[in-house]
């Protein structure tokens, strides 16, 4: 398979805001986790970090533009490959032990990462099989409730266990914005990794179904509008409570 030089590896989209989308073109979309960054007065924020193929510091300049503090919505691999660039990391206490520990396993690096999730193989000397995650132990543990100030604006961390038991939704109440992590997006939604929890999952969704977003920023595909986001939540939950 063709191999990408570094340079190529990243795309970078900005949205409203002061929202700017950076993913990796060359993973297949399903595998493709989006990295938000969101612009504040005193600092920025990186919500997620990519597979960590390509260095993001050394490759995308706007996030060595400002202070920044790095989050995880979660710990799988897709999300935290760059988080050991980051001075500062935050993670929801539930999963702090795996961003400092991380392993194939713990972060399901075994069994998703193959040759077959890219389109086009990153630069030497990435292999498959001999991937993994950096250690990357948080600076910063966070709690439902918890607020993220960037300085003209915050973010409330609203704990979303059930993909996995640290997930996290970050809320901007003043636009309206909701960055979702991986428990809600608007694709196929991952319910039984090894961590996941479907008592979790269905509590999660019915508290996010109260949040009214006006704008959508998902953990994978593309962003969406509050509409959607209700009836995304509105069918799934349909589903659930005809099956019991």
């Amino acid at each position: 398979m063709q191999r990408v030089d570094p340079d190529k590896w990243y795309q970078v989209k900005r949205l409203a805001d002061d929202v700017t989308l950076i993913s990796e073109p060359f993973i297949q979309e399903f595998y493709r986790c989006n990295i938000w960054h969101v612009r504040g007065r005193d600092r920025d924020m990186l919500v997620d970090s990519g597979m960590g193929v390509v260095s993001l510091r050394e490759w995308v300049p706007l996030v060595t533009e400002r202070d920044l503090i790095a989050v995880a919505s979660h710990t799988h691999f897709d999300h935290i490959g760059c988080h050991h660039e980051f001075e500062c990391r935050a993670v929801h206490s539930a999963e702090s032990d795996l961003l400092a520990n991380p392993t194939r396993a713990n972060t399901l690096a075994d069994p998703y990462v193959t040759d077959d999730i890219f389109e086009a193989l990153p630069p030497e000397p990435y292999c498959s099989k001999c991937y993994g995650v950096k250690k990357a132990p948080a600076t910063r543990i966070l709690e439902d409730g918890d607020v993220i100030d960037l300085g003209d604006r915050t973010f409330e961390v609203i704990h979303t266990p059930g993909h996995s038991p640290g997930g996290i939704a970050l809320w901007e109440a003043r636009t309206e914005t909701l960055i979702s992590g991986d428990l809600l997006y608007d694709g196929p939604l991952i319910e039984d990794a090894y961590h996941s929890n479907e008592d979790d999952y269905l509590a999660s969704m019915e508290r996010l179904l109260t949040i009214p977003a006006r704008v959508v920023h998902g953990g994978h595909f593309p962003s969406f509008s509050g509409e959607r986001y209700r009836q995304l939540i509105t069918d799934w939950l349909d589903k659930k409570h005809k099956k019991i």
